[in-house]
């Protein structure tokens, strides 16, 4: 018996089918993001600077918000392997639509500090993998004022 026939042998060949179009699903899977709009990385275009109150808040905030709530996002290299692309891409989308700093849209610091000082954001989600996002007690609060110090206790910019 040759070492083919023997490996034939010992894996059945619905397995070896099953593993070959898992493989192709996996491999097809990885176009959507060009095809389906909700799933493509976007940069958009930075129409809005923001006039941070403070170096420290603006690390903060590029620390722990930016790649959702700006233009200027900075994707990971998994961000574009799908599945894990099409949720980084619709986290980042949903984020944009909240408010997003890039283009002065909705930024509302009332409920930005609501979110930020009732532990919703940054998402777990986010800070599995972004580990420096993991703000402190005292970071939140640094954050909170410095957003509140740049764009007022009403917001807008």
């Amino acid at each position: 018996m040759t070492d083919t026939e023997s490996l034939t042998h010992r894996i059945p060949r619905t397995a070896i089918y099953g593993f070959t179009l898992l493989l192709c699903v996996f491999g097809l899977m990885q176009f959507f993001r060009f095809i389906v709009p909700d799933f493509k990385l976007d940069k958009g275009q930075v129409t809005h600077t923001v006039n941070w109150d403070s170096p420290e808040t603006e690390y903060l905030w590029n620390t722990a918000c930016a790649d959702c709530h700006s233009n200027e996002t900075v994707y990971p290299w998994y961000s574009y392997v799908a599945p894990i692309g099409w949720l980084v891409a619709h986290d980042t989308h949903e984020g944009r639509s909240e408010f997003n700093t890039s283009t002065d849209h909705n930024i509302e610091v009332h409920e930005i500090v609501e979110v930020i000082r009732e532990g919703e954001m940054p998402p777990p989600i986010y800070t599995i993998t972004h580990t420096d996002a993991r703000l402190s007690t005292a970071e939140r609060q640094a954050l909170i004022n410095g957003l509140q110090a740049t764009f007022g206790s009403a917001g807008g910019n």
